[in-house]
């Protein structure tokens, strides 16, 4: 059996390698042609009105797109030379490839593993960590703003699902304790303390200049893609102030990166979230699920759909 495995590999490979990107494509064009809030002939429509507006301030949100990925770039660039020095070029090619892997797997957790094989081995667990970390600070910014525009819209709207509940309060804490017996008795729970407890460990070795760059380059790139999205709301004439809409754009990352899912409905949660927070200054729903999946489309879609060239392309790191 081994020798068959052996005899067969770069066959074998090659599957895997094209079985990911045909599913990468799969994927995505299902999402683009099932989706219930917004048909394709409603999106066509919507891309030609918006053409029809402004072409310029058209060109300069795909702009937004290439900043925001360079942004992304160089933050892993600089998480990496930690364990070792890479080109952009390699951090590009890492980037968009674990993009593409990571699109049918929940919370895009494909993306750790897909990133490490690009490594040699004795130096992989220390890439997931340093990809976790990168993913971390992402998400510690996301949460910063989150609670300056959740906060905003408690203050000034009515919010019907913040009102307490025993009965679903009791089942909430009621589920939480079955997952954590759970994992007691899997073992689960104690994997992943030591897992904590080495992330810990490994973070207060991080040089502080990369921890800060990192940050820094997480916040730049938290502000780009926010602001892409206010910009987009604009060119469909969302009539709110500045104020207004950039504290429910913060809310709408907020509230759509703590729900669980697969990578490749990240897009459907944003929508749906982001209808439920526009409603309250009365944005068309259609309105907004076309910017959300205009979103989706420029910064990620598209993106996977580059990175499957490096899927196609990747070999194995042979160790030294």
């Amino acid at each position: 059996m081994y020798n068959i495995l052996k005899k067969y590999k770069h066959f074998i490979y090659f599957l895997l390698k094209l079985a990911i990107v045909i599913g990468a494509f799969y994927f995505m064009f299902q999402q683009l042609a099932t989706n219930e809030l917004l048909s394709l002939s409603q999106l066509k429509q919507q891309i030609s009105v918006l053409f029809s507006k402004n072409c310029w301030l058209l060109l300069l949100l795909l702009l937004f797109t290439d900043v925001n990925w360079i942004l992304e770039i160089f933050k892993w660039k600089i998480l990496v030379s930690r364990e070792k020095k890479i080109t952009f070029f390699e951090a590009y090619k890492q980037s968009l490839a674990s993009l593409t892997v990571s699109i049918i797997t929940p919370n895009r957790i494909g993306e750790y593993g897909a990133k490490a094989i690009f490594f040699e081995k004795k130096l992989r667990k220390k890439i997931m960590v340093l990809n976790l970390i990168g993913n971390l600070s992402q998400l510690a910014i996301t949460i910063f703003f989150g609670i300056f525009g959740m906060y905003f819209l408690i203050s000034y709207f009515e919010i019907g699902f913040l009102t307490f509940n025993t009965s679903k309060f009791l089942l909430f804490l009621n589920i939480l304790l079955l997952l954590f017996l759970i994992g007691k008795i899997s073992g689960i729970t104690k994997k992943l303390a030591e897992l904590k407890v080495k992330t810990l460990n490994y973070l207060k070795q991080l040089p502080l200049n990369i921890l800060v760059k990192t940050i820094a380059y997480s916040l730049f790139r938290y502000l780009v893609f926010s602001h892409q999205l206010y910009f987009f709301l604009r060119l469909f004439y969302a009539e709110a102030d500045y104020f207004t809409l950039i504290n429910l754009i913060f809310c709408t990352y907020f509230m759509s990166s703590i729900i669980p899912g697969l990578a490749i409905f990240d897009w459907v949660i944003k929508g749906s979230v982001a209808v439920f927070i526009f409603g309250f200054i009365g944005v068309n729903p259609l309105t907004i699920v076309t910017v959300t999946t205009l979103m989706w489309l420029l910064n990620f879609a598209i993106p996977a759909l580059l990175g499957s060239i490096f899927v196609f392309n990747f070999k194995m790191v042979t160790e030294k």
